[in-house]
């Protein structure tokens, strides 16, 4: 479904995220998976009615992955939308941001599992429809351009 469309259903029938595309020194990129769910997806969460999109990306990687972001150096990738990947029949409207490792993670809250993948490689897993339609083709875009050189 295209993003007008996402847009176009009631307000209860669209989840909106925030995602990090979040690179390691070897250029692969992080995913997690929640308790109880089977697939993998970008770290970020829902954004409540108070904050922005970066506010909220903040927020959700200081809780689920014990990781300070430095907000300045976050880049916007733009605003995707998708079938929910754990939610039947609704829809999320993320905002994607490039962020930069700073530091260990370690998976707190609802995360069970993290995974760093190599964005060409065959990933063999399953992905949340954001990631593998959207997010994980501009992360292998920006793997092969950021600052004109492969991370």
């Amino acid at each position: 479904m295209t993003l007008a469309a996402a847009t176009s259903l009631e307000c209860g029938d669209v989840i909106r995220i925030a995602a990090a595309v979040i690179f390691n020194d070897a250029g692969h990129v992080l995913l997690v998976r929640k308790r109880g769910t089977k697939f993998f997806m970008q770290p970020g969460g829902k954004i409540e009615p108070d904050e922005t999109p970066l506010g909220a990306l903040a927020r959700e990687l200081r809780e689920e992955l014990r990781l300070e972001i430095d907000r300045d150096a976050s880049l916007y990738l733009g605003k995707f939308s998708a079938e929910a990947a754990n939610e039947n029949g609704l829809m999320v409207e993320a905002d994607a941001f490039e962020t930069p490792l700073r530091g260990p993670i370690a998976a707190a809250a609802e995360i069970e599992e993290i995974i760093w993948v190599d964005p060409f490689g065959p990933l063999g897993l399953p992905l949340a429809p954001l990631s593998r339609d959207h997010i994980m083709p501009v992360a292998r875009s920006r793997r092969d351009t950021a600052n004109g050189t492969q991370r």
